[in-house]
C-alpha cells in the first residue's frame, strides 16, 4: 500500500525536508510514503486569491493516483487522535487501497478538492504552516504504524 502526501508548495526549507524524510524513512517499504509538490497558483495585486485556489485543487486533483482514497487535510475537518488515525491506517491496509492526503497552500484547498476528498481531517485547531503539516503528517502516520505494530516509539 502507498500512501502519498500531495502538497502545494515547492523548494521547502531544509528542515521541512528533513523532517519528512526522517519519518517516510522509517516506515516499512509495504507502507510506502510520498511527497509530490505541486506548484502555487498566481497571486498578486491583480491576481484573486480564488483563482489561485483553483489552480492548486486542479494540480493536486491531477497527482491523485487512480482509484486511491482521498483525504484531505482541513481545518474545519474531523479531529483525530493517534489511536484514531491507528485504526484508519489499519482499515486502510486491510482495504489495500492506496491513500493521498491533499495539503493545501496558504488559501487551504478549493471545493474541488474538498468534494473529491472522503475525509476531511484537522490536525489541530490551531493554524499550522502548510509546510510544517508534511512534517506534522509523516510523523504522525509513523506513530500510527508503531502502535499497530506494539513497538514502543508511542509511549
Amino acid at each position: 500500500m502507498k500512501l502519498q502526501i500531495i502538497a502545494v508548495g515547492q523548494r521547502m526549507p531544509r528542515w521541512v525536508q528533513d523532517g519528512f524524510h526522517e519519518y517516510a524513512g522509517r516506515l516499512p517499504p509495504q507502507l510506502k510514503l510520498s511527497l509530490t509538490e505541486v506548484p502555487l497558483g498566481g497571486r498578486g495585486k491583480s491576481a484573486a486569491a480564488d483563482g489561485a485556489l483553483r489552480e492548486e485543487g486542479e494540480r493536486l486533483l491531477a497527482a491523485v493516483p487512480r482509484d486511491a482514497l482521498v483525504i484531505a487535510l482541513d481545518a474545519r475537518g474531523r479531529s483525530w487522535s493517534t489511536e484514531d488515525l491507528a485504526g484508519r491506517l489499519d482499515g486502510w491496509m486491510q482495504g489495500g487501497r492506496d491513500v493521498a492526503f491533499l495539503v493545501g497552500g496558504p488559501d487551504g484547498l478549493s471545493a474541488a478538492c474538498l468534494e473529491r476528498a472522503e475525509a476531511r481531517w484537522s490536525l489541530s485547531t490551531l493554524t499550522l504552516p502548510h509546510m510544517m503539516v508534511r512534517v506534522i503528517l509523516a510523523e504522525q502516520l509513523y506513530r500510527a504504524w508503531t502502535i499497530l505494530q506494539n513497538h514502543p516509539y508511542h509511549r
